[in-house]
């Protein structure tokens, strides 16, 4: 039988995980462009209720299509809802109001500090977590790459102090979120599916009765901003995380967890392309050194004889040994 008509099932899975991690790294990166466009007609706690409400609606269509259910048990929703104020509903807000003052580009670098943060809450919080040299010397270039992002050898001159601190607080929040989880929601035997269905409607449901207190209906829906945050949620939120799970349990976390190095990349080559924000040397410098830093915290010796491939499918390393089953997390 000739072989040039069909190709085999794993040249086609190759080639499908490589499309599916190229558009996950397209889609994470534009995210930042999302928020800032969307920012700019609406106010930041109506484009991440959006940006919740629309990725929730994804997430919800795959659980009723793989027939899911909601998780069951008072404690396992208790910490679902602390879930999801740590890593959805407070980081996506403060992403969202940091964009008001800085470069989307900006908010990107910001976003790959977290697995710095991760590392450092690590061997605080997991006393299992044992640090070596190379992951404390990743940390150490890794701080050093942020202080170069942010000049400092200029006194921040130029720089918005408020906008980058929030963008470095969201970052911060995934971690401590990351470590909640594992604590509290590693051993459910309740589906990645269900649980992260169930932490973005409780997200959702967080933003759906803050935004009214503190803003008022807007006047109009313009549209770049309106498909903005539809896109930021349909595919940033609720597709991503999809594409996520999926390419996590095909190629293992070690691999998919590259994504993180992309996005930044990809934040800034579009907001300086499409939105024109402008960009000294130190921004893509300090990215680089950061992004060094980051794989170097989350590099392991490998013991021998271990597998290469994680069993447990998860979001982005970020230097915790174990995974936990659920964590609906977003650049």
């Amino acid at each position: 039988m000739s072989s040039s008509g069909t190709s085999s099932p794993a040249a086609r899975r190759v080639l499908d995980w490589r499309l599916r991690f190229g558009f996950l790294s397209l889609v994470w990166g534009f995210s930042f462009l999302f928020m800032k466009v969307g920012t700019e007609s609406f106010a930041p706690f109506q484009v991440t209720l959006g940006r919740l409400a629309f990725g929730t609606a994804v997430v919800a269509a795959a659980m009723a299509v793989k027939r899911e259910r909601l998780p069951r048990g008072v404690w396992t929703w208790v910490h679902l809802t602390v879930a999801g104020f740590l890593l959805n509903a407070l980081p996506f807000s403060l992403f969202a109001f940091s964009e008001l003052s800085i470069p989307s580009s900006l908010a990107g670098i910001c976003n790959a500090t977290s697995p710095l943060w991760g590392m450092a809450l690590s061997l605080v919080a997991l006393s299992e977590d044992r640090p070596t040299r190379r992951r404390v010397a990743g940390l150490g270039i890794g701080f050093l790459g942020v202080l170069t992002v942010l000049g400092v050898w200029q006194g921040f001159d130029g720089l918005d102090v408020t906008g980058t601190a929030l963008a470095l607080l969201a970052s911060f929040s995934y971690p401590v979120g990351w470590i909640y989880v594992r604590r509290t929601l590693a051993g459910s035997s309740h589906s990645h599916l269900s649980l992260t269905g169930a932490q973005l409607g409780l997200a959702t449901l967080q933003l759906a009765v803050v935004t009214p207190l503190f803003t008022s209906v807007p006047t109009s829906f313009p549209v770049l901003p309106l498909l903005s945050v539809a896109a930021l949620g349909v595919l940033g939120t609720g597709l991503a995380f999809l594409i996520q799970y999926e390419l996590v349990a095909e190629v293992g976390p070690t691999t998919a967890q590259m994504v993180t190095y992309f996005t930044p990349v990809i934040a800034t080559a579009a907001g300086v392309a499409l939105l024109g924000e402008s960009l000294s040397w130190s921004t893509p410098v300090g990215a680089v050194v950061v992004l060094a830093g980051a794989a170097l915290t989350q590099s392991r010796p490998r013991a021998a004889g271990s597998p290469t491939v994680a069993p447990v499918p998860d979001r982005e390393d970020t230097g915790l040994r174990e995974r936990p089953r659920t964590t609906a997390s977003q650049t």
